[in-house]
């Protein structure tokens, strides 16, 4: 009996190993064949949206999309039973993604055009940026993060003034140009004036008074300059974060990427561990118990 539990955890512990980890040739190579069958998937979809090519191949792609949802059901399956708490994973982002991203053709049965919300598996690949190895980027992602972070209060700031200009302008020219001109109301003017400085200028609406074209010509280029503030905020706040010399900064990153590597805890399914890491930061549990 003893055998033949501990013949299943190191069953168990294998196949974790493949589906939840990156650095060994077989967690490689199933990254990237889920990857391709990812795109494969995408793809299909946005073929089945097309009526012309729908309609000739109908069969052929609904009987592809199934042997894809199969294989992905298989795959979720396979992660709760290889993880010791299946809640961890079930609840989390990705257990989340990888069910709404197999359960829609199933749906299909009860419920006609859902299987269009097979799109979401593009959120799958976020999981395969493991592959890449942009673990390097990190140092660079955290210092962006702390930068927003600080400058949030300006650019909060910075947004409510936009909003405040907004109403002020739209309401000028709600009063200027009227409703001959498509200006029919306050909401519809601010709407605008966003349009306007946001530099977007979708043209459904335009002033045809020269008053209201010389606002308009203000607003405009009061957009350009808008644009740039909270990039300068932004930058201002990420140059402070970067206060160290090129040659240390260039030290922690490499630091970063000798030190962790793509681990899951097959307990909480934490990742981001060091390397040689023994015990999961998160739950404290063996990392390798099998």
């Amino acid at each position: 009996m003893k055998t033949k539990k501990k013949n299943i955890s190191k069953w168990k512990h294998r196949l974790h190993e493949i589906i939840y980890e990156a650095d060994t040739p077989m967690g490689k190579w199933f990254d990237i064949i889920l990857f391709i069958i990812i795109i494969i998937s995408i793809i299909l979809v946005m073929l089945e949206s097309v009526k012309t090519i729908d309609d000739k191949y109908h069969n052929y792609l609904f009987t592809a999309e199934w042997v894809i949802t199969i294989f992905f059901t298989i795959e979720y399956i396979a992660r709760i039973i290889s993880i010791k708490k299946p809640t961890k994973y079930i609840f989390s982002f990705y257990g989340i993604v990888d069910l709404l991203s197999t359960i829609p053709l199933y749906l299909s049965f009860f419920f006609a055009g859902s299987q269009v919300f097979l799109a979401v598996r593009a959120l799958r690949l976020l999981r395969v940026f493991r592959i890449l190895k942009l673990v390097r980027f990190m140092g660079e992602a955290s210092q962006l993060k702390e930068a927003i972070k600080s400058s949030r209060a300006k650019i909060a700031v910075f947004i409510y003034t936009v909003l405040i200009l907004s109403v002020i302008m739209g309401t000028i020219m709600y009063l200027i140009e009227g409703e001959e001109a498509g200006f029919t109301s306050i909401p519809r003017s601010i709407y605008w004036t966003i349009v306007t400085l946001t530099t977007v200028g979708y043209g459904d609406i335009a002033p045809v008074t020269p008053v209201g074209q010389i606002i308009a010509t203000i607003i405009m280029i009061l957009g350009y300059g808008i644009i740039a503030v909270p990039t300068g905020i932004v930058t201002v706040e990420f140059a402070k974060q970067g206060g160290s010399s090129p040659e240390e900064n260039k030290k922690n990153e490499n630091q970063k990427i000798i030190h962790t590597n793509t681990q899951v805890c097959p307990h909480c399914n934490a990742d981001n561990h060091k390397d040689n890491a023994i015990f999961c930061y998160n739950c404290g549990n063996y990392l390798n118990e099998h």
